[in-house]
């Protein structure tokens, strides 16, 4: 939602600045100029990505127009969960998670944090180092460093859609001057009309340099900017869950083991220790 109040905000301040001072709105509208800025940039990203890169843009898109799934009721459940876990392994040993673990979708255990369920990568990367416990052939120092390879890993591939749409960006601007000089090109060439005629034409090719930057700093690269901090977001949630299960391996109690992962939660969402803890209270009580 706040994306499109922020380009609402973007649009009214420019647009309604203009017709402020007296300005013809329909002297913006420019289609041939949009026609070279948007298809110069489209084919100039086509060549500088690859297909996993075009893809991963392709998809990464339409996660923006949603909320962030990264919430406090989020984190609160995935500490819910860990705690949960932890406890059962306290309590039964580490086999007794091998039914959950497979099956975590039919897990009684899992099953009642749907909140976690809905995220497949954060329910995926949980299992898989839950599984690897079970295995028991592996340090607190061995998994940390598996941990960190994969979280670096998916910040790499994170980074592809970013960096192609921040390209975009920065090239729009550079379209828009072609699209500036093509106009003036054009005048040149007719450089035999009327005066008025003439104007209109300047007019016309100066739009193309105020799009091109319109659109690159007003429209495109705010989304490169957001998507990376989206992805921020499921970094820091998958460092809560290491921080949480490095400090159990490391013979903490469950109760100090989720306080571990819960300082790595950062401020905005993180639940206080009282509410945390009420919230388990809360579950086990159904």
């Amino acid at each position: 939602m706040l994306i499109f109040v922020g380009f609402s905000v973007v649009m009214l301040a420019v647009f309604g600045g203009f017709v402020l001072q007296d300005g013809h709105l329909a002297a913006l509208f420019q289609p041939y100029e949009l026609l070279m800025i948007f298809g110069g940039a489209m084919g100039a990203f086509v060549i500088a990505n690859d297909r996993k890169a075009i893809s991963l843009t392709w998809h990464s898109i339409p996660t923006l127009f949603h909320g962030s799934r990264y919430t406090r009721e989020l984190y609160m459940s995935l500490m819910a969960l860990m705690f949960d876990v932890l406890t059962k392994v306290r309590r039964e040993g580490l086999m007794s998670l091998e039914d959950d673990i497979d099956a975590p979708y039919e897990s009684p255990l899992f099953g009642r944090y749907r909140l976690v369920l809905t995220d497949d990568h954060l329910l995926d990367f949980i299992t898989d180092y839950l599984r690897l416990l079970v295995s028991g052939t592996m340090n607190a120092y061995q998994l940390e460093n598996l941990m960190d390879c994969e979280i670096e890993t998916y910040q790499e591939d994170s980074d592809i859609p970013v960096q192609a749409i921040h390209k975009l960006a920065d090239g729009m601007p550079a379209f828009g001057i072609v699209a500036a000089v093509m106009g003036v090109v054009h005048t040149m060439g007719s450089i035999g009309r009327p005066p008025a005629e003439l104007g209109s034409l300047i007019a016309a090719a100066l739009v193309g340099t105020f799009l091109g930057i319109l659109l690159s700093y007003g429209l495109v690269a705010p989304l490169a900017s957001l998507l990376h901090r989206r992805h921020q977001e499921v970094v820091k949630a998958l460092q809560c869950v290491k921080v949480t299960l490095l400090a159990s391996m490391n013979g903490y109690a469950p109760t100090i083991a989720v306080e571990f992962g819960r300082k790595v939660i950062s401020a905005t969402e993180r639940p206080s220790f009282a509410e945390l803890e009420g919230h388990v209270r809360q579950l086990k009580a159904r």
